[in-house]
Order: structure tokens, then sequence, then C-alpha cells
């Protein structure tokens, strides 16, 4: 597009509608630019303006047509179709892009150089430093896992850093930029911003040196008296009703609203935060706490539920807030919680009460983790039989909300995985030794700090080699899925893994489950330089990501082997059908737990409260109208839908199998 210099004839009908410029030379208009639609205006610097041709429908059905009115601009460029009204100081070098609606604002500009909140240090983790992550727009759970955790390889970090300071260097100017199609209203001061198409901020109180990542695919919403600084917004996500926020990255599609407050902290996608507060935590995807009186602080989390009045400490009150915890992926509090740092939560694990003991239970996952009598009492495996584990498990995926086609966390949301099986293998390690070394007979075990009854450690090796066995006997059936299962031989070229990639031990970074083997690969291309931008660590990480079935067999093939004792040479058709029997027996145990514990929702006592002023048909019958008929609960229906579904691909199998031809 040509632009060109404003007619004598259009700078007479500006200056009649009290427009004024330092210089009318330094102005450039498009070619079909109508000098009607300004009025108040002051020009200064250099200005190129677009045509003003839209007429904007508002809420209500109330219509503005396009143009600029009352508003001080300074080295601006002005997209076509614009609506800038009522600025109370100026905007100054702004680059604004087409259909933008900018009314009552009281102040937007750029001061200087600004990367608008790429490269700001973000002390995770630890308040003191130590593990800072430089933020970015391109920032994922996985890229910000490595970087904070992978301190002991300085050289890795060292090479992560300077890929964040290339790319910053890619985002910085000396002008900002407001994308297509943006709504601004009721504003205050907006220092040092970068806005995408499609976003809307409205009635917000203060926002500088940040980036808010809208687009057309998941617009981006900032709400009423917002306040923050040194921050990055990705797509979908929506700040409300008094946030604050200070050096915080915010995750595609996540919300923070009801005046939460959080200051170096970095939330990645799905997370939910209202009322509450946050210090220096890593919230990893699908973080959520409601409640006005919880505080996060210094802790890494993902697939969270944090119950009211949850707490940590990372305070000694010696050398200052240095101490930091982790809750493995699917933890919960309950209200009222509290666990002194430093700790250590297994995953899917359940804690309820006061923890005052540094805690390791890393290697005990789908566990509870109850205070009794000011000591630490550990339930090894009993959250695998829980229904609310298998609900989590089954709404994170329904819940995931980004709508961007651009995802930059890769998330896993397999309950079973190499990552949580592998831990069961090591929990029934653990507890086996804990019987060899005390004795069967001993009423309670120590381990890591945690208290453990005799039933609860007979029962946590039970729970876990059912889930075992449930996994394997999945891989194995899922393996041979497409495999006509003619004869042994060919059963047993189908069971080859692809590779030799996913033996040995898995991590989860947040989200994305690989194996260790894997993880070091990329971490020593990145230290030589093999790696050295950003979009090639995405790329490796993707492949991963995609290629998880594949890794996911070779790891439990390996588990197979040795878990039933059998070998790719000599496996037969009788070892498989033996290996899905032992699966459906799991299976169904495990279903079948899961259904008493539903049940539970729905006994005498779950009744309380219900029938005010009325008898015990009254009550019945009130719970039945709100609650509705066990049978006929939607959850319930869908467990005895599972059993009766997996009941068919045993049979299928077992079908199928016996058809082999014996070699």
């Amino acid at each position: 597009m040509q632009y060109r210099k404003l007619t004598k004839a259009e700078i007479a009908v500006l200056e009649r509608q009290f427009c004024k410029a330092d210089s009318w030379e330094n102005i450039s208009v498009h070619p079909k630019f109508d000098p009607s639609q300004l009025s108040h205006v002051h020009f200064s610097g250099n200005i190129k303006l677009g045509r003003f041709e839209r007429e904007f429908t508002l809420p209500g059905g109330y219509k503005k047509q396009s143009g600029i009115r009352n508003a001080c601009l300074c080295n601006c460029r002005i997209g076509d179709n614009v609506l800038i009204e009522n600025v109370q100081n100026y905007i100054a070098n702004y680059e604004i892009g087409e259909n933008t609606l900018i009314v009552n604002l009281e102040l937007m500009y750029v001061e200087g150089s600004s990367s608008f909140g790429n490269g700001v240090q973000v002390s995770v983790l630890n308040e003191t430093g130590g593990r800072e992550v430089a933020i970015h727009n391109r920032l994922s759970a996985h890229f910000a896992y490595i970087l904070s955790f992978y301190r002991h390889r300085p050289v890795l970090v060292q090479k992560m850093q300077e890929m964040v300071k290339s790319y910053t260097q890619s985002c910085t100017s000396v002008m900002g930029r407001i994308g297509n199609d943006v709504i601004i209203l009721n504003a205050g001061t907006l220092k040092d911003i970068c806005v995408g198409d499609y976003a809307v901020i409205e009635g917000v109180r203060h926002l500088e040196n940040g980036t808010i990542n809208s687009n057309e695919y998941d617009p981006v919403h900032i709400g009423y008296s917002v306040m923050m600084k040194d921050f990055i917004i990705s797509s979908g996500a929506s700040v409300e009703d008094g946030t604050m926020l200070t050096r915080c990255f915010v995750g595609q599609a996540c919300h923070l609203g009801h005046t939460y407050s959080a200051s170096d902290s970095l939330f990645f996608s799905n997370c939910h935060g209202e009322n509450g507060e946050a210090c220096a935590i890593f919230a990893g995807p699908y973080t959520v706490t409601h409640h006005k009186s919880t505080l996060l602080i210094a802790g890494m989390f993902s697939f969270m539920n944090a119950g009211s009045g949850s707490n940590q400490s990372n305070h000694m009150y010696k050398l200052g807030p240095i101490h930091q915890g982790v809750m493995e992926r699917g933890s919960k509090t309950t209200s009222d919680s509290y666990i002194l740092w430093p700790a250590k939560i297994g995953a899917f694990s359940l804690v309820m009460g006061r923890h005052y003991q540094n805690s390791d239970t890393s290697m005990m996952p789908f566990s509870y983790l109850i205070e009794n009598n000011d000591e630490s009492h550990l339930y090894p495996g009993i959250n695998l039989r829980s229904v609310g584990t298998i609900r989590d498990a089954r709404k994170f995926p329904k819940r995931d909300r980004r709508k961007d086609p651009d995802k930059l966390d890769l998330i896993n949301f397999n309950l079973l995985s190499p990552y949580t099986v592998q831990k069961m293998f090591h929990g029934i390690d653990a507890l086996e030794s804990l019987q060899k070394t005390c004795g069967e007979t001993s009423d309670r075990y120590t381990y890591q700090s945690c208290k453990i009854k005799n039933s609860s450690l007979r029962k946590g090796i039970k729970y876990y080699n059912i889930a075992i066995r449930k996994f394997l006997g999945n891989s194995i059936i899922s393996r041979l899925k497409d495999c006509p299962c003619n004869n042994d031989e060919e059963i047993r070229d189908c069971l080859k893994p692809d590779s030799d990639a996913g033996t040995g031990q898995w991590r989860d970074l947040s989200g994305l489950l690989a194996p260790s083997t894997e993880i070091d690969k990329l971490i020593t291309d990145i230290e030589s330089g093999k790696i050295n931008c950003i979009d090639d660590l995405e790329a490796v990480l993707k492949k991963l990501h995609q290629d998880y079935y594949s890794l996911e067999w070779t790891w439990a093939w390996d588990k197979i082997k040795t878990y039933y004792g059998v070998s790719l040479d000599t496996i037969t058709t009788k070892d498989i059908i033996n290996i899905v029997e032992k699966w459906k027996e799991a299976v169904i145990e495990l279903d079948n737990l899961i259904y008493e514990d539903a049940r539970k929702e729905f006994s005498l006592s779950s009744r309380t409260s219900f029938g005010m002023d009325g008898n015990r048909k009254d009550q019945e019958t009130d719970f039945e109208q709100v609650r509705g008929v066990f049978e006929k609960n939607a959850f319930v229906e869908e467990v005895l839908e599972h059993i009766k579904v997996k009941t068919k691909l045993y049979e299928d199998t077992i079908k199928k199998l016996t058809k082999t031809k014996p070699q």
C-alpha cells in the first residue's frame, strides 16, 4: 500500500475540526483517507493513518463510526477502520492494527527500547533466586522444567538462556503493537505493552512491560481492575476481577480471577486460580486453586487441586525462604492441609492434615498422606481405588480449553504410564523390603518420615500389582490389536519393539512423559550446540510426544518379560492368554473397587441435611431429586459400561488367540 501526504484541502478540514500537528509533513495517509472522521486530535512525530470506513456496533446496539476523536498521537501507525476516542493523555510509539477500538484510555506508550516482557527473569521455586526462568512468548512447561530443575548442568542452563536471549532480541523494538480487531475500553496506563489480535482489554488499571498473545483462534480477555507488570499472557487466557500479577507467565487457556495475586510464578495450560495467592510457584498444566485462604508457595504442581486453606512453608527463619517442594502430577490437598518444605509428594496422592516432617513419597504414587496425632501416616496405593482419581483422569482431557492450533504444552493425560507404573515397581520393592527388614508381623513401619500400618502395607502391594497387571495387559492387547495372530511367529514379530528407545526410567516434564534416555540425548544436543534455538528444541519435544505409544511399548515389553518371565524368542499364545487373563481380573477388580467407592456417595450418611422438615421418606425423595439414583448416576453407568467393554475386549482377544496355530 502506497501512502500519500495530506492535501492542503484535507489539512484545512482537519484544522477546522480542531486538529493540530507539529508538522503536517510528517503525516502519511491511505489513498482513501477521509479527514471528516477526525476531530480534536494532536499529532506529533511521524504518523501514518489508514482509512475510516467501518461503523462499530457496540453492546446494546449503539453504533459509532471509526475515526480518531479527542486524542494525542505521537509516532504512531494507525491501521484501517480504527476507532480511537477520549485518550486523556496520549498514545506514543505504537502501531495499531485494523478494526481496533480504543475508547476511554488514560495513557499508552513505549519508552525507549522494550522486549515487552520477553526475557524477564522469574525467580520460580526459590524466592531468593537460583532457579530463574526467563519467560518468553514461546515458553512451554517442558522448556521451563528443564531450565529450572537442571541447575546441575550449568552448560545446559547457559545454552538455554542464550536461546531465550536470542529470541528476546528478535522481539525487542522501540514500537509497540496493538493487533487487529482488538478492543481496549476504560483502561488506565498501558506502558511497553504488545497486544495480539482479537484481545479484549477492559477496565484495567495498569499494565506494564508485557505481551498479550491473543489471536483469532483463541482470544485473550483482560478484565476490570487488573494490574500486571513484567508478564506474558498466552492465547485463550483470561485475567479478571482485580487480579494482580508481577513477573508471571500465564499459559494457554488459563484463568486467573476474583482478586487472585501472584508473583514470580509460572502458570501453564488450563491452570485456574481464584481468590488466593501464589508466590514462586511452578504451576504445571491443570493446577487449580479456588479459595481465598489458599497459598501456594515455592512448589511445583500439575494436575493438582488445592483445597481451601492449603498452605506450605518454605521459610525456616534461618537462611531465608530457600526451601522448595514438589507435588507430582495429579496430587490433591484437602481443606486446611499444610506441608513443610522441602518435601516431595507422589503422583496422584491425597494430602490431608498438617505435615511437619520432610516426607518423600515420590516412589509411592496413588497414596493417602494423612496426619494422625502429629504424625504423617502413609496409605500406599489406596487412591487407585478412589472414584475421585478416576473421575479426575477422565475430566482433564474434557477440560482442555485450548483452541489455538499451536499448542505450547504437550500434555499426556494417561493415568497409568511408564512414569507412574515404574514408581509402583519401586513402591513394591520398598514395601517388601520393609517387611523383610522389620518383620511381617510388625504393627507399623517407618518410610521416609511416614508411618505405614501393617494392613496398609499389604494393601499397597496388592493395589500396585493390580494396576501393574492392568497396564501391562492394556499394552499387550493394544499392540496385538491389528495383528492377525495366525501363529506364534507372527505374534512375536508384532511384539518386537520399534526401537530400543523407551527402556529404563521415565520422566514427567510437567505434562510431557518421555524416557530419561531421550531427554538426556536432548540435553546433550543442547550442550553441544547441535540444538541452538527454541524452534529446534520444540521440534524434538513434539516428536517425543508423538512417539509416546511406540516408546511406551518398548518400556512395557521390557517389564512384561521380567514380570511374567517370558522372552521374545519363546513367548507363545498360551503365555499371552495368561497375561490377558490376569489383565481381565485386574480390570474388573479395580472397577468393582471404584464402583463400591462411588456407592459411598449415596450412603445413608450422605443424605444428612436432605429432606428438611420432613420424615425419612421425604429425605430419600429429596436426595433422589437432587443427586439422582445410584444406579443411574452418569459416572456409575460409565464404570459399569467400562466393565462390559473390557469384558467384550477380553472375549474378542481370547477368541482371536485361540485360533492361533501352534509352531
